[in-house]
């Protein structure tokens, strides 16, 4: 597969504080790369350099081997770079297509005017090539989170986005529209889009993942090809220790051993500050 995207040596810091140290990723064109981590390893802070959300401190971003400065989400997307976030920014109380195509709305002859007519036709061309049911005029405050973030990825792929982020997309679904989320994904990818897919989930790697890279404080710690992986090996990269070699050892119950005192009903920390107030 060709490769989209190359990210070498990325550092960035906020206030002093290195949140990414040197990093190195990669993206190829077809593939769902999954990028995992605990909270604060790194990960949603690469994909923002790489959506021009943040500015790197020091690297290189390479687009289909050629250096390319990004240094807003305008330029990004102007390569083909979209991400979908976990905090959906949408507006409730206009349609899907108005949503899709905020911004940049289809215009009449003179350019005064706004075409509704047109720019609901797109959107439904969008929504066929996704083959989604949706109509371009219902308002987004009527649709199901599942569906808004549906109009969100028609929306980047109106953009002719080539490389798709996409940052815990599955966190407010239940499984009937994960399987939906994936339908989309797969589709995607085997038109050569390059996905890049954020999440905690273990469970969700077999199912969509090429490959995985996984962060810990802010380094990349290795790259590995999903279907020859042990989910125990990515944890154990993700905490830097084997959780299955640790032995809980419960303590001995005894019934004399005093564990809360309370005073009228009430544990005796909360009591006094009852009592003060």
């Amino acid at each position: 597969m060709n490769e989209l995207i190359r990210m070498e040596g990325i550092c960035k810091n906020f206030y002093g504080v290195r949140a990414l140290n040197s990093v190195h990723f990669d993206l190829r064109a077809g593939e769902v790369h999954a990028l995992m981590g605990e909270n604060g390893a790194g990960k949603s802070t690469l994909m923002k350099i790489l959506a021009g959300i943040y500015q790197k401190d020091s690297g290189e971003i390479f687009f289909e081997n050629v250096p390319v400065s990004i240094t807003d989400s305008r330029s990004a997307q102007k390569l083909g770079i979209s991400m979908i976030h976990q905090e959906l920014n949408l507006m409730n109380h206009l349609s899907a297509a108005q949503n899709i195509f905020i911004g940049r709305e289809a215009r009449r002859a003179g350019g005064l005017l706004l075409d509704e007519k047109s720019q609901n036709e797109q959107a439904r061309e969008l929504f066929s090539l996704l083959k989604l049911n949706l109509e371009p005029t219902v308002k987004m405050g009527d649709l199901v989170v599942a569906k808004q973030q549906m109009v969100e990825i028609a929306k980047a792929i109106s953009f002719k986005s080539r490389v798709l982020i996409m940052d815990e997309p599955t966190a407010a679904l239940n499984d009937t529209e994960i399987n939906e989320l994936f339908k989309i994904i797969r589709q995607l990818r085997s038109e050569g889009v390059g996905i890049i897919y954020i999440s905690h989930r273990m469970d969700e790697l077999k199912q969509i993942a090429d490959r995985v890279t996984v962060m810990r404080d802010g380094h990349v710690i290795d790259t590995l090809d999903v279907p020859t992986v042990s989910t125990d090996e990515i944890i154990k990269l993700m905490v830097g220790r084997s959780l299955a070699a640790e032995k809980i050892v419960p303590r001995p119950f005894n019934p004399d051993n005093e564990t809360v005192r309370t005073r009228d009903g009430w544990p005796a920390g909360i009591q006094r500050n009852i009592d003060r107030a």
